[in-house]
């Protein structure tokens, strides 16, 4: 059983960044891919970034590569999503995810846990 509990969203400036963290419970962090998600009113939930067991490999979103980095450190167990450049089409509910499948997963199908979320609003 894997608890994560999300923090680090706001408000920001368009043009602004912030850093999500995703602190998760349980002595087995290191071997699940993480994988970020978001959610807008009224749109489906769509995949942001996911990054490796080891960290060893990401993978981004088409609409945030570039400007988006996904990172973990499982010494900590936590997992970083490091946002740059927002736009307001970046809000949305951010949550992340943790899947026992190996490498990157892009699929909200492969995950098993996730955590309640935390908002990113981005004004204009």
């Amino acid at each position: 059983q894997v608890q994560l509990v999300e923090s680090g969203g706001g408000l920001v400036q368009a043009g602004g960044s912030l850093r999500l963290s995703c602190a998760a419970s349980g002595r087995t962090f290191s071997s699940y891919t993480m994988g970020w998600f978001r959610q807008a009113p009224g749109k489906e939930r769509e995949f942001v970034a996911t990054i490796s067991w080891s960290g060893g490999s990401t993978y981004y979103a088409d609409s945030v590569k570039g400007r988006f980095t996904i990172s973990r450190d499982n010494a900590k167990n936590t997992v970083y999503l490091r946002m740059d450049s927002l736009t307001p089409e970046d809000t949305a509910a951010y949550s992340c995810e943790a899947s026992f499948a190996s490498g990157t997963q892009r699929s909200q199908l492969r995950y098993a846990y996730w955590g309640q979320g935390t908002q990113v609003t981005v004004s204009s």
